[in-house]
């Protein structure tokens, strides 16, 4: 292991730009997927389109989008499905529908839902909608959350895992309850899957059609578990789903050609779903070894999907910093980013496992967090 030092310039703080640069340069990259060059991404499509004779859509309408937005359907267990630019259009769209149809401009949600804390509150400034923030921030929705709320709501937003909670979800028989308690209110409720493959696994043998049959309405993504350049699918039934077109096209997300977006998702899909068990395996290997690193630790402490926060001992600065040193000493980048955490001297960082670490040996990527958490500390003193 090298020395616990430092020089002067690793102590300033490079800019995003450079960040980018250190990252790319290195060999191993633990979270998520390889980044596709554009260049070779967009060839990749074209060899593929070209080989199963796809033609260009015109303004959402073809072969390949209409065959895709088919299997996604059935694969869901819906009767229809749409594709989307991206799942923020997709979720708006459904949200505004179902409380177009109850008369009710009001929805519940968790507390680190995505529309809530990445969206700039769009629902509120697009659609005029109202949220109410449904139980406590730091565990799944409940169906006693569902209870709590004495409001008129029109439709009931679940993610399915939760991300800003460490990929949690609620137990099978917790999803039921909910259902079955929404149901008999008259709420609809709406998947947020832009995780969905991940979660499947966790709720296995279940298939993602008995899953999705307890929602409404279900949105899944694209450029996430399955790595493609964008995009997202919304599926629902016929009419809802015809009734999302039109709003897709108020959106402005009706654009001339989607296939490039379309064809990334298709030509992968298969084979990104294939790799979700194994994802999921090296997920709890990877998690069960930093556990046993003093100043680590892992929420949820047992694991339910392929995503995970890890806690660490430490200075969310100072180990950006410690980061960049072992990128530029070892060609290992290990986190997007820390954060603070409100205990002093504490900060997390998302870990997603998938394609990076497959073939990864824990005999380096775990003395890295070791010396990770090695540097942060010299620094801080």
């Amino acid at each position: 292991m090298p020395p616990a030092t430092s020089t002067p310039a690793e102590h300033a703080v490079p800019t995003s730009a450079e960040r980018g640069a250190l990252r790319r340069s290195c060999t191993l990259v633990v979270p998520g997927h390889p980044v596709q060059e554009p260049g070779a991404e967009l060839a990749a499509i074209g060899a593929w389109c070209t080989a199963h004779g796809w033609r260009a859509d015109l303004y959402g309408s073809g072969p390949l989008i209409d065959t895709f937005e088919q299997k996604l359907a059935s694969l869901l267990g819906k009767e229809a499905a749409v594709f989307m630019p991206s799942g923020t259009m997709a979720q708006q769209i459904a949200l505004r529908i179902w409380c177009d149809r109850a008369g009710v401009p009001h929805f519940a949600m968790h507390g680190t839902a995505h529309p809530e804390l990445h969206e700039q509150r769009a629902y509120a400034h697009l659609h005029g909608l109202h949220a109410t923030l449904l139980g406590d921030a730091a565990r799944p929705t409940s169906a006693a959350d569902l209870d709590a709320c004495a409001e008129r709501l029109a439709a009931l937003l679940l993610e399915l895992p939760a991300r800003e909670i460490g990929g949690q979800l609620p137990s099978w028989e917790g999803l039921v309850e909910l259902a079955e308690r929404a149901r008999a209110r008259n709420v609809r409720l709406h998947m947020d899957g832009a995780r969905l493959w991940e979660a499947r696994e966790a709720y296995a043998p279940h298939t993602y059609a008995e899953i999705c049959a307890h929602f409404d309405s279900v949105y899944v993504s694209f450029y996430k578990g399955i790595g493609a350049l964008s995009g997202a699918m919304l599926a629902g039934p016929s009419d809802f789903v015809q009734e999302a077109r039109v709003w897709r096209h108020r959106h402005g997300g009706t654009l001339v050609q989607l296939h490039p977006a379309v064809a990334s998702a298709a030509m992968r899909f298969d084979a990104a779903l294939a790799r979700m068990p194994a994802y999921r395996a090296r997920a709890f290997a990877l998690a069960d070894g930093l556990a046993r690193i003093p100043g680590c630790v892992i929420r949820p402490v047992a694991p339910q999907v392929n995503l995970f926060h890890l806690h660490l001992a430490a200075d969310a600065a100072a180990l950006d910093l410690a980061r960049d040193r072992i990128a530029r000493e070892a060609g290992l980048w290990l986190a997007n980013r820390f954060v603070a955490l409100p205990t002093p001297g504490m900060a997390v960082t998302e870990l997603y496992v998938g394609e990076n670490l497959l073939d990864a040996d824990d005999a380096i990527v775990l003395p890295a967090f070791a010396r990770l958490l090695e540097y942060a500390r010299t620094s801080a003193r």
